[in-house]
């Protein structure tokens, strides 16, 4: 694969990634079924996967069993915030993870604070703060929002619970466990809760869709463009997640943002990816 064709895959794979905000619209089901029917679909394909490309699999672990249970808690609040409000809403909410990832990183191993982080601290919290409706805090925007930043929260810490596991799994290995495990936590919740509407084969084809393209094969994309390109290059295009499925909800959903939501984006945005440039430097 050349360089060119990995940046292709690589957007590519965060074109998908962003995507899958919009089936949380067009999947009339609750937040629990959605994520029941990406996370065993999504590990279904990974499976086929790593036998086509004959990847030994790494065996199951009750960390992974407890990364399993975290995936399954941000994807839950990712689909909740953009049935209560929107696309934008929803995927800025959990583009929050950055700082986060800082949050935990200096409470869980120590790490030194920096100018950067500081930075990158105010400039999130300032696009959050534009992301809250004026009119009411107790709006759709701002529960919206609300579970946008638990997808955010609950994302960077499997984010840092998973750097100490890329030794022992390899990155399908990763997802293909994790995935599953988040699919079996969630079906005692399904079968209480039940499905949250009535199962079509028009929501059976999209959560298809969501697990093949959105999930399975995004995440593939993504993990062959690392062949020839850089992390630090991979983090900056994944920033860019929140500015593609808005651009997708604007053409396909006709979902158009306030000005207060694109500065917002602008803020957030831009802060993640000094984030991935400063923590380049670093390493």
């Amino acid at each position: 694969m050349s360089i060119v064709t990995s940046l292709v895959a690589l957007h590519v794979s965060v074109v998908l990634f962003g995507f899958a905000g919009l089936f949380g619209k067009w999947v009339a089901l609750s937040a629990v079924a959605i994520v029941v029917g990406r996370t065993l679909i999504a590990a279904a394909t990974l499976a086929v996967i790593a036998a086509i490309i004959r990847e030994t699999r790494s065996r199951p672990s009750l960390a992974l069993l407890v990364n399993g249970g975290i995936l399954a808690l941000h994807w839950v609040a990712f689909f909740a915030a953009i049935k209560v409000s929107t696309v934008a809403i929803g995927l800025l909410g959990y583009a929050s993870f950055p700082l986060f990832v800082l949050l935990l990183e200096r409470l869980l191993t120590g790490r030194r604070w920096r100018v950067a982080d500081t930075i990158t601290a105010l400039a999130v919290t300032m696009g959050l703060a534009l992301l809250v409706p004026v009119d009411s805090w107790e709006s759709s925007g701002a529960l919206g929002l609300a579970w946008g930043v638990l997808s955010g929260l609950s994302f960077a810490l499997l984010a840092v619970r998973n750097r100490g596991l890329r030794n022992a799994h390899s990155a399908i290995g990763l997802s293909l466990w994790q995935n599953a495990f988040a699919g079996l936590w969630l079906l005692p919740v399904l079968a209480w809760q039940g499905v949250g509407g009535a199962v079509t084969a028009e929501s059976l084809t999209l959560l298809l869709l969501l697990g093949v393209l959105c999930t399975a094969l995004a995440h593939t994309l993504f993990i062959a463009s690392l062949a020839r390109l850089s992390a630090h290059t991979a983090s900056v295009v994944a920033a860019l997640e929140p500015v593609y499925g808005i651009l997708l909800a604007v053409l396909l959903l006709d979902e158009t943002p306030d000005r207060r939501t694109l500065a917002g984006a602008v803020l957030i945005v831009v802060a993640s990816i000094y984030t991935s440039r400063t923590a380049q430097r670093s390493a």
